[in-house]
């Protein structure tokens, strides 16, 4: 395993990495619906950002050289866990199908904007 450090960078406005990866591991930072490449929040509720989130998560994990089926752990962030914790779960467990990585899911007063209803990072392996 190498030990040096690699930083993916998604979004050159971000002053933060994408992800982190080291010995064979890596650390996803939080993804929101933005629509790729933007920092505009997709259209439509929890739904469509959970869907817009969790492509965010696999794109940023291929760019470092992972994938869905190797995600560890994930935690959600929901700004309002009481009503979108169902309607999350359900595209949630569509995208991770079969794979069941370990998970927490947090009720949070805000995001980084008020138009962020949910946030996701993860651990996964590289392949």
């Amino acid at each position: 395993m190498s030990s040096s450090i690699e930083f993916i960078l998604p979004h050159p406005s971000i002053p933060l990495s994408g992800a982190v990866k080291i010995h064979g591991v890596v650390f996803v930072s939080g993804q929101v619906g933005f629509k790729p490449g933007t920092n505009e929040v997709v259209e439509g509720g929890v739904e469509e950002q959970t869907r817009a989130t969790l492509e965010n998560v696999r794109l940023v994990l291929e760019m470092a050289g992972s994938s869905v089926n190797q995600v560890l752990k994930t935690t959600v962030f929901l700004t309002d866990v009481q009503n979108d914790f169902g309607i999350m779960n359900k595209i949630y467990s569509e995208f991770f199908g079969e794979h069941r990585p370990a998970r927490s899911t947090v009720g949070v007063a805000a995001l980084a904007r008020k138009d962020l209803l949910v946030e996701i990072e993860c651990v996964a392996l590289a392949e």
